[in-house]
């Protein structure tokens, strides 16, 4: 999940003690003043009509890591992203002290706090099917006589290898984040446990020295057979069971992971182990930062750089719904005719998308598709097209895109394409590289048209198509004219053709094929201009430069034909 997405949190579940006391009234009255809606779950409750999957949801435990760990277990299964407030005491997971509470939640509806993927793991065994994010620990059953024997003996096996008997107090199979409970003590590694997907097998106490903990993927099958009876505990015991000798213990990463928002307010991880465990592995609880900052200086950014990185985090973050949304026709609505359509999810990204470049650029003017014209008093002007390619998108077409162009004094400087169902991101800043993700891309250098893929655009009478298809090796519609310049720029077509265009059409693709060298114009051969004030459409022709003249020719030549 991208952080950027919380900046539209419009809801906040929290779940706490029945007396939340005083950080709940902190809270709820930072969120009166931001028109955040906050419902109270306490601990034990099930969420009930709290959760509302139709608005951008943010989780918030106030308490310790009990309350922590009993808010993975409400929050995960609904996708909601979870931060944790330390209102309890030794806490390694609620890592915002009460004293940053409001600076903390200013940051995340800001959008620039991050979102940690957690692993979980899944335990069946007889009498027990539960989920944690912690530790499922084996332990022996102590004996009702003191002086009886207090090992147990576990056979071990992964993905169907044999491991080896574990002969001693037990083990413990721990997620990264669990890694530092029993599974430290106990002399197992430590796992920074941010998006860190594995597991790891821990002895306790085992009679043979040569026994180590194992590292394994999160997708492992580890089975441990247990000898005789034993303990099985879920994080801690919020799933208990004692199995009985020759039953099955299976263990695997869970499906779906926890989210859990990170601040800069939060304490680092390594700042709670040297704090809290009195780890003397620094003196100093921030460390030497000199090192890394003088070593490697922050470079200053130009607004247009900046405007890159902002819109390329804002795409991913609007193209998070979108594929949730992808393919449900049915909450289509038309605009102006069949062909013009907006579907909800237009509304979801494009309120993520302005919602993110307000925050950052509140001087900026804003023009979306989908929303009104939002004047600024800079000289910069965002251009979005939350979804281009709506039918495509409607149908569960992957062919769509999210566009974000900037305009400085009526000219495109920076464009941004993303594509959600492909993981593509195409950008550029006017003067410099085209890039798709971090490689530079340019355009072909084919000049003939019989050797020559060409693209179309909106082509209402289907002229395009009937005047270059038996020329070239195709002509090919996509239904995004975003899409459409972005692959002319990485050399996937040498030419592409839009009967009409808006602005919101095309502002961040034109920056971006221009940058890896495409040439723009209208059928007349006059440069291609990206102009606010008209509604009508302007016409297209792009090209790689070296096919231009004969595009244009053939195109001229057959309205001579029919003049």
């Amino acid at each position: 999940m991208q952080g950027r997405r919380l900046a539209t949190t419009d809801k906040i579940i929290v779940l706490t003690s029945p007396d939340g006391g005083e950080p709940l009234e902190r809270l709820q009255d930072w969120a009166a003043k931001k028109d955040i809606d906050v419902s109270v779950v306490e601990l034990g409750e099930d969420i009930g009509d709290a959760y509302d999957p139709d608005r951008a949801t943010l989780g918030v435990t106030l308490g310790g890591d009990g309350t922590f760990l009993e808010g993975i277990k409400l929050f995960t299964p609904l996708g909601i992203p979870q931060l944790g407030v330390n209102a309890g005491s030794l806490a390694f997971l609620a890592r915002v002290e009460l004293e940053e509470l409001e600076a903390a939640l200013d940051e995340v509806v800001s959008g620039r706090a991050t979102v940690d993927s957690r692993q979980k793991l899944h335990v069946d065994a007889p009498g027990v099917d539960a989920t944690g994010i912690n530790d499922v620990m084996l332990q022996h059953v102590p004996p009702e006589n003191p002086f009886d024997r207090k090992i147990t003996r576990l056979d071990v096996f992964v993905d169907g290898e044999y491991v080896g008997q574990y002969e001693g107090t037990g083990l413990a199979i721990s997620t990264p984040t669990g890694s530092t409970g029993v599974a430290l003590s106990a002399g197992g590694p430590i796992h920074m446990s941010a998006d860190n997907h594995t597991l790891q097998i821990t002895p306790l106490q085992t009679h043979s020295m040569g026994v180590r903990p194992i590292v394994v993927s999160a997708d492992a099958d580890i089975k441990v057979v247990s000898r005789e009876q034993a303990s099985l505990l879920v994080d801690g015991g919020r799933a208990h069971k004692i199995v009985s000798g020759g039953d099955v213990i299976d263990v695997t990463g869970a499906e779906g992971r926890a989210h859990v928002v990170r601040t800069s307010y939060d304490d680092q991880f390594m700042t709670a182990m040297t704090e809290k465990l009195s780890w003397g592995i620094r003196d100093d609880p921030d460390g030497p930062r000199e090192l890394l900052d003088d070593d490697f200086p922050a470079e200053e950014q130009s607004v247009v750089e900046k405007a890159r990185d902002v819109a390329t985090e804002a795409a991913r973050s609007a193209g998070e719904p979108l594929r949730e949304l992808h393919g449900r026709v049915e909450d289509v609505t038309v605009k102006t005719n069949k062909s013009d359509i907006v579907t909800e999810a237009d509304h979801q990204a494009n309120k993520i998308i302005t919602t993110i470049i307000e925050n950052e650029f509140p001087d900026h003017a804003i023009f979306s598709e989908e929303a009104e014209f939002k004047d600024g008093s800079s000289d910069f002007k965002w251009v979005i097209d939350p979804v281009d390619g709506t039918g495509n998108f409607a149908h569960g077409n992957p062919q769509y895109s999210i566009s974000i162009g900037l305009i400085e004094d009526d000219e495109p400087v920076m464009g941004v394409i993303y594509v959600p169902e492909t993981d593509e991101m195409f950008h550029a800043v006017a003067g410099g590289d085209a890039y798709k993700g971090d490689k530079k891309i340019h355009v072909s250098n084919r000049s003939e048209l019989d050797e020559s893929m060409l693209l179309s655009g909106w082509d209402p009478d289907g002229e395009f198509l009937t005047h270059f298809y038996q020329q070239t090796r195709g002509v090919r519609a996509l239904g995004s004219a975003a899409l459409s310049l972005c692959y002319l720029a990485n050399g996937s077509a040498e030419g592409t053709w839009e009967y009409g265009t808006y602005p919101w059409d095309v502002a961040a693709g034109v920056v971006i094929a221009r940058a890896a060298g495409a040439t723009l114009t209208d059928r007349h051969g006059e440069p291609y201009t990206v102009e606010f004030d008209s509604d009508e459409r302007k016409e297209l022709l792009g090209s790689n430069g070296a096919a231009h003249e004969n595009i244009l020719e053939h195109l001229q030549k057959n309205d001579d034909l029919m003049d």
